[in-house]
């Protein structure tokens, strides 16, 4: 075998610096970057989140990747080279630099949902001139330094599972901006442009045998390839003042709105995703492509599935085809995207997946009991699990001390506070608990929660 990846060829400039060096990141982000008909002239600064891992292995081999496409005919090998630095993030000072370079035209994040609401913490930080630990928090450290070197405009691109997650990230951005710096906010707010974006391509956590696939198949040492499916999809919508690479040659679409794009992804695709993981985990199971072979999971989805069809409107969604290639997709049993994986942070993930749609159906005047299954679900993993890893656990598990409807509307008010007052909705909820409970088989095994799972900011997406 030959020795570790090693760059032969000069690496492209960095003009797209990436908070949230993940998985997901390097075959998403990084492979539409790599695949851009003018590549050479977009090199990634990619910077990690809470740990330094995937920062030390990635810079030992310049940043190279393999990108291993999974599908039932077999397994395809490409190596990615778009990455160019691979940095810790707490290397607030390189970011910083990077961020006041003009050279640098887009900020590119997969930070979790959660990641949006936490850089108040790094307020009293910034203002005593210290290093933030929050992602909101360095890029705003990044971005004071971009205005006081006059680096000029630039894009910020949320790649992360939220409706309008451009907006949710000039929210996040300016609510730290202007408890710091009022006339920073005014800059940024002048500056910046905040691209709201929908994402899609499965890619679970790599394995050892991951690896050593690569070295039998390749003939070379790679220690952070990762594993993805073949279909990769990429909805943008916003500016890009100082330019971008041209994605849409690898297939990425721009459109003028994307609400209707990112609702079919957030309700049909992370929707199932939610009612498998928590279902399915209940249920014994440990993979997305186990619990769709389960007839009690597989119905949910397709009850939820009917109720959002119903919400999602335009002519180019397609609702019927893409459903149908979920199903293809999900039941890929070659890749392994686990449940425990999927499960974290539900309070944060239920509000975009279930929430609407349960709204809808109830202002409606229908029951909307497809989506009220997956807060159901929710609810019987996190009494099994003891509130999982979750950036309410310390609430959730305040409400498993309860019983019936109390703990229902508990829960439910984590997630909407207007809904917990219809009582009709407390019940119904409270009794599809108690009929996934029923339903568990005899011989089920729970796991330990947050078995399975990377950490949460190296992960990427869910």
């Amino acid at each position: 075998m030959s020795s570790l990846l090693h760059r032969t060829a000069p690496a492209a400039p960095v003009r797209i610096v990436h908070l949230g060096l993940g998985a997901f990141h390097r075959s998403h982000q990084a492979w539409y970057t790599q695949h851009a008909g003018d590549a050479g002239e977009w090199g990634i600064a990619s910077f990690t989140g809470r740990r330094p891992d995937a920062a030390a292995v990635l810079a030992a081999q310049d940043g190279l990747f393999t990108v291993v496409e999974r599908s039932d005919a077999g397994d395809a090998f490409e190596v990615v080279s778009s990455i160019v630095e691979a940095v810790d993030g707490a290397d607030v000072g390189r970011l910083v630099e990077l961020l006041a370079a003009s050279s640098t035209a887009i900020v590119t994040l997969t930070i979790t949902e959660a990641a949006y609401g936490l850089g108040a913490a790094d307020v009293p930080v910034l203002l005593a001139g210290g290093e933030p630990t929050t992602p909101m928090g360095r890029l705003v450290a990044g971005l004071a330094a971009r205005r006081d070197a006059e680096g000029g405009p630039l894009a910020v691109v949320s790649c992360d599972n939220l409706s309008d997650n451009g907006t949710v990230a000039r929210n996040g951005v300016l609510s730290v901006a202007r408890e710091f710096d009022a006339g920073l906010a005014g800059w940024i707010e002048a500056n910046v442009s905040f691209v709201s974006t929908s994402v899609d391509r499965i890619t679970p956590r790599t394995t050892p045998q991951d690896i050593a696939l690569v070295a039998s198949s390749c003939g070379y040492r790679d220690e952070a390839p990762v594993v993805t499916e073949p279909f990769h999809n990429w909805i943008l919508s916003g500016d890009f003042p100082a330019g971008r690479p041209r994605w849409e040659d690898a297939g990425a679409v721009f459109v003028d709105d994307i609400e209707p794009y990112e609702n079919r992804k957030l309700w049909l695709l992370n929707g199932a995703h939610s009612i498998l993981a928590y279902a399915g985990l209940v249920r014994g199971h440990t993979t997305v492509a186990e619990a769709l072979a389960d007839s009690i999971c597989r119905e949910a989805v397709e009850k939820f599935w009917d109720e959002a069809a119903k919400h999602l409107t335009g002519p180019d969604l397609h609702i019927t085809e893409y459903r149908a290639a979920l199903l293809e997709r999900f039941g890929n049993s070659r890749i392994a995207h686990h449940l425990a994986q999927i499960a974290l942070d539900g309070s944060t993930k239920l509000r975009m997946r279930a929430i609407p749609v349960l709204a809808a159906e109830r202002a409606a005047g229908r029951d909307g009991s497809g989506a009220a299954r997956m807060i159901a679900a929710w609810s019987a993993y996190v009494a099994a699990y003891s509130g999982g890893q979750d950036p309410q656990a310390e609430a959730i598990e305040q409400a498993n001390l309860l019983t019936g409807t109390a703990r229902t509307g508990a829960l439910l008010g984590l997630l909407s506070p207007d809904l917990m007052r219809d009582t009709d909705l407390l019940e119904s909820l409270t009794a599809l608990q108690a009929e996934l409970a029923a339903a568990v088989p005899d011989d089920s095994t729970l796991e330990p929660a947050g078995s399975h799972v990377a950490d949460p900011v190296l992960k990427g997406q869910p």
